[in-house]
């Protein structure tokens, strides 16, 4: 009848929180359509060590109030409900106040009420018949919320589905054209599998474990290791372009536009390395937090994922703006136009860097009110499941290189293809010249009027056209 909890309820019947909120960004946590919330141990010790010590403070509370034995019946007096601590309040007043944070799916910016009768006593709920106060608007979950959420679920998918068509259509390109090959475009072609692969295992994840409580529920191997996966290729993603970054450092500062590096190196930092830190987080993790499928993301555990990453892009800006300096020193003095070409490799990587790690900086500012909440998780999304497409893009289709080779070779085509259409049509006029004098001339035989034409053998004529032809050979 009125969808409330009692104040013994500590269960949370709330909705199965999406993966990763913080960093998939895929819906808010109060957007979530999944069925009742499992809480791990670790989870259910942090909840409730946070209420026992919001209880303790609220009965010290209490023993320094010296009117809650007021018994006039003009006032109900100071409690604490199991979750929150409620002040005094006259007779016949609602009270408010924002719901706790002990759970994930609880919205911190909506209310909760408790009533103050009339004859100075807190509502009782008629069907259990004690104290209660109403929590339904901390999960509630209105028709509004439920859109945003599956638009940012399908918005990520739509991402990651253009990031893929992107990221291959490029990947093409620098296969098939044979004078793009330089250890640059190789750089490229890694920096560009990477984001395929994380694409491609976050979209797995994403529809066969974040949207399917029965495999949360269960548990298996195989979603821990689809987390695993994705962050070794997570980490992949941005060592690569530190990669990229330590490659433009090296050619123009350390060994002066030199031409040829060692890879092996470059192979790796960027596939290697990233093992490390997935590792040790999945070790970690199994001891220390060993959540289902190891969705939450209430865990400092996480820094050890996203600490490399961010180190990572500190030091490709350092590099990126190192070379900027080195760059601009070098045009005042020599190699303007070998230094000009650089440049503009260093301005494509340079203005990736701050846009694939601008949301490990706004993540812990998310605004309040649902507005403003909306439109930065909207950002977020796009920031985060984008990249491939925005790394395409930059690496490949704004390239003068790229857009240089594909241009020549349009144009080539267009004139054999201008070239075969005019042989076919002097081809065709030729044939149809021949057949037309063919037939004049077997008219002239038979009727026996004139063998010749315009003083001319026939046969002669013929001969001339048909040699004429050649010339389109």
């Amino acid at each position: 009848m009125f969808g409330g909890r009692t104040k013994e309820s500590h269960d949370v019947s709330a909705p199965w929180p999406w993966p990763y909120r913080q960093f998939f960004v895929v819906v808010l946590s109060e957007n979530n359509t999944g069925g009742t919330a499992q809480k791990n141990a670790h989870e259910m010790d942090f909840t409730r060590h946070n209420i026992l010590t919001a209880q303790f403070e609220c009965f010290q509370k209490i023993m320094k109030d010296t009117n809650h034995n007021r018994t006039d019946g003009s006032m109900c007096k100071r409690t604490w409900d199991g979750w929150l601590c409620w002040d005094d309040l006259e007779a016949g007043v609602t009270s408010a106040q924002h719901c706790p944070d002990y759970y994930t799916d609880f919205d911190t910016s909506e209310m909760a009420t408790k009533i103050c009768t009339d004859t100075g006593h807190w509502f009782v709920h008629p069907e259990s018949n004690r104290t209660w106060t109403n929590y339904t608007g901390c999960t509630h979950m209105t028709n509004d919320q439920k859109k945003t959420a599956l638009n940012l679920y399908y918005l990520a998918l739509i991402g990651h589905a253009l990031s893929l068509i992107s990221l291959f259509t490029s990947l093409g390109i620098f296969f098939y054209f044979k004078s793009l090959s330089c250890q640059r475009i190789t750089l490229h072609k890694n920096l560009f599998f990477s984001f395929v692969l994380n694409s491609v295992i976050t979209i797995i994840f994403f529809t066969c474990v974040a949207n399917n409580q029965e495999v949360t529920q269960a548990n298996p191997v195989s979603c821990k290791v689809s987390v695993f996966i994705h962050h070794y290729l997570l980490g992949c993603n941005y060592f690569w372009m530190l990669c990229e970054g330590i490659y433009l450092h090296t050619l123009i500062v350390v060994a002066v536009f030199a031409e040829k590096q060692h890879l092996m190196w470059y192979y790796l930092l960027g596939w290697g390395f990233p093992l490390i830190p997935a590792f040790i987080h999945a070790i970690s993790r199994s001891y220390y937090y060993n959540d289902n499928c190891w969705i939450s993301s209430n865990t400092s555990l996480l820094y050890i994922i996203h600490g490399p990453i961010c180190a990572a892009l500190l030091v490709n800006l350092f590099f990126l703006l190192n070379i900027v300096r080195v760059l601009i020193t070098k045009l005042k003095v020599t190699h303007q136009a070998e230094s000009s070409l650089y440049m503009r490799a260093v301005r494509a990587t340079l203005i990736l860097v701050p846009l694939l790690g601008i949301q490990y900086l706004l993540l812990p500012y998310k605004p309040d009110g649902r507005l403003a909440s909306e439109i930065f998780m909207h950002t977020m999304n796009i920031l985060m499941h984008y990249q491939g497409l925005l790394v395409a893009t930059i690496f490949c289709f704004f390239n003068s290189e790229v857009q240089g080779v594909l241009r020549r070779h349009w144009n080539q085509y267009r004139i054999q293809f201008g070239s075969t259409i005019a042989n076919t049509e002097a081809l065709r006029s030729a044939s149809y010249t021949a057949s037309s004098m063919t037939e004049v001339h077997r008219c002239y035989s038979i009727d026996g009027h004139m063998e010749t034409l315009n003083g001319k053998s026939f046969h002669n004529l013929e001969a001339t056209i048909l040699r004429s032809d050649n010339l389109y050979m």
